[in-house]
């Protein structure tokens, strides 16, 4: 990964909705089933509209009725926990690139 790259990505996380994120589990007269990516916890409970903030929502991995949100492989759950924790993992990733980058220069000067 060149210099560049490291910018655009660390350029992304900075221009994204602050987080934490978190995995909800959302229902609504429409959508029948939500799940989704929050900047709030949920609780076990499936929540439906207006029990729940539609800002708080940043991405959404399906809604089931009608079918316009969805996953070929079914993996709801699964793509919105890594994009929740993608959100607190990537900035600490990209700053340790950094610090080994610093580190082998060091070295090697």
């Amino acid at each position: 990964m060149d210099e560049e790259e490291l910018q655009e990505i660390e350029e992304l996380c900075s221009a994204a909705t602050p987080g934490p994120w978190f995995v909800r589990i959302l229902d609504d007269d429409s959508a029948m089933n939500l799940v989704a990516v929050s900047t709030t916890p949920g609780d076990d409970r499936a929540r439906r509209w207006p029990e729940f903030d539609h800002g708080e929502i940043v991405a959404a991995t399906l809604v089931q009725h009608p079918r316009y949100v969805d996953s070929g492989d079914e993996r709801w759950d699964e793509n919105a926990a890594f994009i929740a924790m993608a959100r607190e993992a990537v900035p600490r990733l990209t700053a340790e690139i950094r610090r080994l980058r610093a580190a082998l220069s060091d070295g090697a000067d």
